[in-house]
């Protein structure tokens, strides 16, 4: 080989080298494209359906496992705060009908995709092993010194809890007793810890709980219906694979999980 092949040589090799380089820069890995065509989901939900949404997600994932689902659980109020001030959210699950009522009026809903998930019912518990309280009346006596509801500006069994205690006409009485929590699950904690003496929580709040006990259901003509409505939300950037998920939440396979953990179905 003369001294122009071995140039043309080398010029060959470095050229197919360079071409190669700039080839994997430019274009993405196979597992690269595969990640990026994954619908990665954020469902900002009331904090009351953790445990049944947990396993909703698991079920829908086994025949839906390229999607990639998210959970931000809260108070409804404020993830709607949250989501009015632009935070990423790709579908709404709320523990009262305002909070989406709210941002349908704003148009911030992809229209048809609104649905109510489940009902819910409110009671009155305590620590497992209190005794002396058997209605709401008893929530006046001495002994009775912390009763923890939701904040009702934010939390939505806070307001139903407000409703049921003015409705009784006891609400006046009681709210110097007042312990004020961000979430249901935070006034079941206090319960359970024996921080307050007693609380208002949905019936499946306290049916996960072996440290608490009902003592009575309220009746639901003393509150508005205590609805989780549900929507895509048109600033997600996965409207078809969050619709996908909305419809299956109203399947019978969710209806089971929703109905095993005490929801009311709609």
């Amino acid at each position: 080989m003369n001294r122009r092949q071995i140039v043309a040589f080398i010029g060959a090799a470095v050229a197919s080298m360079l071409l190669a380089i700039g080839a994997s820069l430019l274009i993405p890995s196979i597992s690269t494209l595969v990640a990026q065509s994954n619908p990665t989901l954020l469902v900002s939900t009331a904090a009351s359906l953790k445990d049944a949404m947990e396993e909703i997600k698991t079920n829908y994932q086994q025949s839906q496992s390229e999607v990639i689902i998210n959970f931000n659980f809260g108070a409804s109020g404020g993830l709607l705060q949250q989501i009015q001030q632009g935070a990423p959210a790709d579908i709404f699950i709320s523990a009262g009908k305002k909070q989406v009522d709210t941002l349908e009026q704003a148009g911030k809903l992809v229209p048809g995709t609104r649905d109510v998930l489940a009902k819910n019912r409110l009671v009155l518990i305590v620590p497992r092993n209190s005794t002396g309280v058997t209605s709401f009346f008893d929530l006046s006596k001495d002994n009775i010194r912390k009763i923890a509801i939701g904040e009702p500006r934010s939390v939505p069994a806070g307001q139903y809890a407000e409703q049921v205690l003015q409705k009784l006409k006891i609400y006046d009485k009681l709210k110097s007793k007042f312990v004020y929590a961000n979430n249901v699950r935070q006034v079941l904690a206090a319960v359970e810890s024996g921080n307050a003496d007693a609380g208002l929580v949905y019936q499946t709040d306290a049916a996960i709980s072996n440290k608490v006990k009902i003592v009575v259901a309220a009746s639901e003509t003393y509150h508005s219906p205590i609805v989780y409505p549900m929507a895509v939300l048109k600033q997600s950037k996965n409207v078809r694979a969050a619709t996908e998920f909305v419809q299956y939440l109203s399947s019978e396979q969710a209806k089971s999980i929703l109905n095993k953990y005490g929801f009311i179905l709609p």
